[in-house]
């Protein structure tokens, strides 16, 4: 994969070295040779089987005799969906019409900025491989629960949104990765008559909760043995470590395939057995292009790059951006920008260089990754795999120090990363043991996808002393006389614990 004229990329197979048109490691003839080589021909057909149990001849026409039996009122939603059963090499890349009566209890989860989340039981499960036996579609986790999101104003879908959830089947196109939720299907609120996206349901909700519940139980032990409490430090960071590590692996599947997600935020982070990315390029709402202002734009403005703000393209490197604000909350286990309202004001002050601030001490090596994840120039962050193998190799890190401890030997391998850590804990000994710590929440932060269209913001620019000073992210303070100016006593508090 090299750069052509500094934008697109070219994709060369790494099995015969030919240019590859399939966004992957190989072309399709060897992805042809090599699902030959592996899976065989079909007995039926005899064409090539294309995925695990999975052969596409022989499924499509089995779809397609099924397209009369069904319709979701839509014709492009039918032709969408009749599209992908067509065209799927594997089970992962099919969707579904589902009909709402297939789904047991839903019980209201969240609210996000274009919908309402819901999880219910679904009582066929998805498809898997077709039964020759039986003579019908073999289907795993019957009653399996599953998250069902309702899109705001979806009665007139577009194709436009159509288009985006056949990102979810590029990221599943060979195998589903455990850090992208999957997509499963397509329903219909039958009063709202809103569309449902039906997607896997993530048993320890989102991240935040994830984070709160960690932090606890590391708390619990560090207050019942307080004589190791820079191991248990420690392994609060490694289990930092682990999460971002995890997000940056969905995040590399996803430009891997030259997608943008463009909504990358923490509400859109959710845990299972890993935490997962959710929600690729459901940014826009369902009818955005039936809006009257087509200029505005949409997001979480406190994760959003400045080029952004401004109105500009979204990009991989507004990705990063956003992935670096995330990468402040689990470290700091708070949200940014909390005690300022997120408005035109606060988007001029991003464009002029504030970051959100840390209220623990932040190793130096993991504060720079920061700075150079929020910087305001795009082209000088860092890409998703230099992110991606950086975490992998402070988890190595972690694991090789905490093996030799373990072990009672001597010399233990103490890197720059754990000295550096072990020695900002004892800074925020008190800080961490502060069980009580509140912040005050201005009403006005918003922390879910909002439109906005600012007008005249300034050139992006970092502070002068950005890679010169580690105090902090950024040196630029947001100015105090707006934060005098605004009544404390309206805030909302929410406590870290």
């Amino acid at each position: 994969m090299y750069p052509l004229d500094g934008k697109e990329l070219i994709y060369e197979c790494i099995r015969c070295k030919q240019i590859s048109d399939t966004e992957s490691k190989y072309c399709e003839n060897c992805i042809s040779k090599n699902n030959e080589e592996r899976y065989g021909r079909c007995k039926e057909c005899n064409e090539i089987i294309t995925g695990k149990n999975w052969c596409q001849t022989c499924n499509s026409k089995r779809f397609q005799q099924n397209f009369d039996k069904w319709t979701s009122g839509n014709d492009d939603i039918d032709k969408f969906i009749q599209n992908t059963q067509l065209s799927a090499k594997n089970c992962c890349q099919i969707l579904e019409w589902i009909p709402y009566n297939r789904f047991n209890k839903p019980v209201f989860i969240a609210e996000g900025g274009f919908g309402k989340v819901h999880k219910a039981t679904w009582k066929d499960g998805y498809i898997s491989h077709w039964d020759t036996g039986k003579n019908q579609w073999s289907r795993l986790n019957k009653s399996k629960l599953v998250a069902i999101k309702s899109l705001s104003k979806s009665q007139n879908i577009t194709m436009e949104f159509i288009n985006e959830i056949t990102i979810h089947l590029k990221i599943h196109r060979v195998k589903s990765p455990l850090q992208v939720i999957r997509c499963y299907g397509i329903s219909l609120h039958p009063e709202t008559k809103n569309y449902i996206m039906v997607m896997n349901y993530a048993e320890k909700g989102n991240l935040q909760n994830y984070l709160n519940k960690k932090r606890k139980k590391i708390k619990y032990k560090i207050g019942k043995w307080p004589q190791v409490n820079l191991d248990l430090n420690l392994q609060m960071w490694k289990s930092r470590f682990d999460i971002l590590f995890s997000i940056s692996s969905g995040l590399l599947k996803i430009h891997g395939k030259r997608l943008i997600h463009r909504d990358l935020h923490i509400g859109n982070i959710v845990c299972d057995s890993i935490p997962c990315i959710t929600d690729m390029g459901l940014c826009k709402p369902a009818n955005y292009n039936e809006l009257e202002n087509k200029e505005e734009m949409y997001g979480v403005v406190s994760y959003l790059a400045p080029e952004i703000l401004r109105g500009g393209c979204y990009t991989q490197a507004s990705d990063i951006y956003s992935f670096g604000i995330i990468i402040y909350v689990v470290i700091s286990e708070s949200p940014p920008y909390y005690n300022i309202a997120h408005n035109g004001f606060l988007a001029v002050n991003i464009c002029e260089g504030l970051r959100p601030e840390f209220d623990i001490k932040v190793p130096q090596i993991i504060l720079h990754l920061i700075k150079r994840c929020l910087d305001a120039d795009p082209l000088k962050r860092p890409d998703i795999k230099e992110l991606t193998r950086t975490f992998r190799r402070w988890q190595e890190e972690y694991n090789k120090y905490y093996k030799k401890n373990e072990e009672n030997q001597e010399e233990s391998t103490r890197t720059e990363l754990i000295e550096q850590i072990e020695e900002v804990e004892k800074i925020n000994k008190s800080l961490l043991n502060n069980s009580s710590m509140i912040n005050k929440k201005h009403p006005e932060a918003i922390y879910k996808s909002i439109p906005f269209n600012y007008k005249n913001l300034p050139e992006p620019k970092n502070p002068d002393d950005y890679y010169k000073s580690y105090e902090n992210i950024s040196s630029k303070k947001y100015p105090e006389y707006v934060l005098k100016s605004d009544n404390s006593d309206d805030y909302e508090s929410f406590r870290i614990d």
